[in-house]
């Protein structure tokens, strides 16, 4: 059974969308104006100290995006008249009650008009600091919850999560909810309220303890590390969206609620341009740091597939998911991935770098080629860190004393040889539990909301559709060269 028009249920649609100057956030409105311009109104909750603030962010962030040219091109005149109709920016925080909005009529009015609410805002820093990382992913998942069960119009809301709140699970990932408490490897005592007094505690303690800035975030951010491997989860930003979700699921009632679990984001594959990205996500830094010629080396299993999924077909099944879950009193989760009807292992990933950078090399600050050399890549711990021994960390020590004995001449080459290493070891760590995944994603839901989907053409989202060969040197590669290092 086919289901509505997702066009006619977007005429005249009020959506609030969170986290509004965003990455996600961006792909969707520009997909929303281009393809429905008889939308009624999309408010853009941007965290901001006051409005004037917020409409500085809205249009040096979003509007200025080259993301939006097409956009500009189609209205034309018309365009500055489309934004100012169409869209209200205000300034909120979803870590905040009522978001934090000052001006109560506007409150009022959105609590009267909102019909979606799209929640796309979220500290996607994987150790991010532990206070900060609850009260956007987990408190600010309850705070939208809140606002949307005082929406008297409200059809659906949207809650986007990710793909890893499963942790290191091996095999097929259901599209299940989790229960409240749930750990992922079974410890007993998780409580939220607890933890998110822990954090509380913890940085009051800090603080009265005088300790610096630089001190109480680092202290904040282990904190936060620590608590997710406790319970099983890799890093504080996958375990307080977790927790997000399981505080929906728990106070939801009869809501009509859907959650979405992207896999690996990717730049764009078609609209509104191909390749457009921004940002340093997870396949970004692998690709950024090897084109550069800062990754020569790599702790990862050659086998794991990654899954990878690009922005443009995100948005579009959010869309499409949007309008499928209206009005209905239940909650559905979609993984939005690849890994099941389009895999490809991270040694195809890198065959297909090695071949681009090598020939279409960048090139540096002073205009010289960047020659790239083929990625080794370590497949255990041990081989690893006799490679980074042997490699990095012996030479980096000799310089330290020669530089010492030349009174510090060569404390800028020192430097760069630092960070070089420093951004090496972080991103092994960071991102070690993704280069060694055995989990794919069931996205049994997903393709069923495609089998009903009726504009397909418009709103695609099938992985099936592309050849990983052709997107990765065609579109992904020269993306971040156009969209991101330059």
């Amino acid at each position: 059974m086919e289901m509505g028009s997702v066009l006619e249920f977007l005429d005249h649609s009020v959506i609030l969308v969170t986290g509004g100057a965003g990455f996600l956030a961006k792909v969707f409105v520009e997909k929303v104006l281009r393809v429905q311009p008889n939308i009624k109104k999309l408010y853009l909750l941007i965290r901001a100290s006051d409005t004037d603030s917020a409409m500085l962010r809205f249009q040096n962030e979003v509007l200025a995006n080259r993301l939006f040219r097409i956009l500009k091109e189609k209205n034309g005149a018309n365009f500055d008249s489309l934004i100012s109709e169409k869209i209200t920016v205000v300034a909120g925080d979803i870590s905040l009650d009522n978001f934090g909005i000052k001006d109560f009529s506007v409150l009022q009015e959105m609590l009267e008009q909102v019909e979606v609410v799209v929640n796309l805002a979220a500290n996607t820093n994987f150790d991010e600091r532990y206070d900060v990382s609850i009260g956007v992913n987990t408190l600010g998942a309850k705070h939208v919850l809140n606002f949307s069960k005082a929406c008297p119009k409200l059809k659906v809301l949207v809650h986007v999560s990710t793909a890893y709140v499963c942790g290191e699970k091996c095999g097929l990932i259901l599209e299940t909810p989790f229960k409240m408490g749930e750990t992922l490897n079974g410890t007993s005592g998780f409580d939220i309220d607890l933890e998110k007094k822990l954090a509380d505690e913890t940085l009051a303690q800090l603080k009265a303890d005088n300790c610096s800035d630089e001190l109480l975030k680092s202290y904040m951010k282990d904190l936060g590390i620590q608590r997710a491997r406790k319970y099983g989860w890799p890093n504080t930003y996958v375990f307080t969206k977790a927790m997000g979700e399981m505080l929906i699921g728990e106070l939801k009632g009869n809501l009509p609620t859907i959650i979405i679990r992207p896999s690996i984001i990717t730049s764009t594959y078609i609209e509104p341009v191909p390749g457009w990205t921004e940002g340093f996500r997870t396949l970004e830094c692998l690709a950024i740091g090897y084109g550069t010629g800062k990754l020569k080396c790599l702790l990862a299993d050659p086998k794991t597939i990654l899954d990878l999924i690009p922005v443009d077909m995100v948005v579009n099944a959010m869309i499409v998911a949007m309008m499928a879950g209206a009005n209905r009193a239940d909650e559905t989760i979609y993984q939005i991935g690849s890994s099941v009807a389009n895999p490809i292992k991270l040694a195809e990933v890198q065959h297909y770098g090695q071949a681009y950078f090598m020939r279409n090399p960048w090139v540096d600050k002073n205009g010289h080629k960047i020659i790239v050399t083929p990625l080794k890549i370590f497949s255990c711990m041990k081989s690893f860190d006799m490679h980074l021994s042997l490699r990095y960390m012996l030479p980096i020590k000799v310089f330290e004393v020669f530089n010492n004995i030349c009174f510090g001449h060569f404390s800028e080459t020192y430097r760069h040889m630092r960070r070089k290493i420093d951004f090496l070891v972080k991103l092994m760590h960071l991102y070690n539990p993704y280069l060694f995944f055995k989990g794919r994603l069931d996205d049994t839901n997903t393709v069923k909301l495609r089998s009903i989907a009726v504009e397909k053409d418009l709103f695609y989202f099938d992985p099936k559709m592309f050849n990983w060969e052709e997107y990765l040197k065609e579109v992904y590669f020269p993306g971040l060269e156009k969209y991101v290092v330059n």
